[in-house]
């Protein structure tokens, strides 16, 4: 495990963040979310934020994901290509079969119909769903729908992919099959030749261990980069394993002393 240092800004970055600044509202109501936060994300890399609640993790994946507008600095994301956003909850489209629902992006792309199916018997292959194409959303596990929301995010064919706490209301069993999964599927783009970045949100630093090539913590509000890690762990990785926790006790130590410091 290693301390790293980065300089924002880096043409090669997937992602680059410049002095990011959020506020909302105005004058003496206004509340800064995010304060002149600098990072930069590799193509490839997998990084995980961590902080206490009310930091602007999701805020800052949200200005990522162009769902917002900063108040201040700037952001760009490789070569202007829209990143694929995971939620917490999966948001399927209930009327639809799961198949249908991994269609709706490619539909958007302008696939023809053809390579629409073969494209999503692949994906769903890919998240061990092949068999599962005709049913509803409702016949499903929450690990499963989970799944399919990651297939439906992967259609976009996106290098980036943001990803909101995607896992957090799942069981532990689940959620760690899920991480296995994620990253499987991240390794196999990344060895392809394809790489796909990640840059993922999550309150549980041993997740975040677990998951992450580097781990960057921000200060409680207004959001500021405070600390980064790397994760020299080889993987694959298991979340029980005696240097993940190291890694997680590290953060979550100093995360400790960022909540006390402002008295939460």
């Amino acid at each position: 495990m290693s301390t790293t240092t980065t300089t924002p800004g880096s043409a090669s970055a997937a992602v680059a963040l410049s002095a990011v600044t959020k506020v909302y509202g105005r004058g003496a109501d206004a509340v800064v979310a995010l304060d002149r936060v600098s990072l930069d994300v590799a193509p490839g890399e997998f990084v995980c934020l961590v902080g206490a609640s009310g930091c602007g993790k999701s805020t800052l994946l949200n200005l990522v994901a162009g769902l917002d507008t900063v108040s201040g600095g700037g952001i760009q994301v490789g070569d202007d290509a829209r990143p694929g956003l995971m939620f917490q909850e999966p948001a399927l489209f209930p009327w639809l079969t799961v198949g249908a629902n991994v269609e709706v992006p490619l539909k958007l792309r302008g696939l023809p119909a053809a390579d629409r199916k073969a494209r999503v018997a692949e994906l769903l292959d890919t998240v061990h769903l092949g068999d599962f194409a005709r049913r509803r959303p409702h016949e499903l596990s929450g690990g499963m729908r989970q799944r399919v929301a990651l297939a439906r995010t992967l259609a976009l064919d996106t290098p980036v992919l943001l990803m909101d706490e995607p896992f957090g209301a799942l069981d532990a069993m689940t959620r760690d099959s899920l991480h296995d999964e994620l990253e499987r599927l991240w390794t196999g783009r990344n060895a392809a030749g394809t790489p796909l970045t990640v840059l993922f949100v999550t309150h549980n630093v041993r997740e975040a261990a677990r998951l992450a090539d580097r781990i960057v913590l921000l200060s409680s509000r207004p959001g500021r980069v405070i600390y980064e890690t790397r994760v020299d762990v080889s993987r694959p990785r298991r979340i029980d394993s005696p240097e993940v926790a190291a890694v997680a006790a590290d953060v979550t130590d100093r995360l400790r002393a960022e909540v006390g410091r402002h008295g939460h």
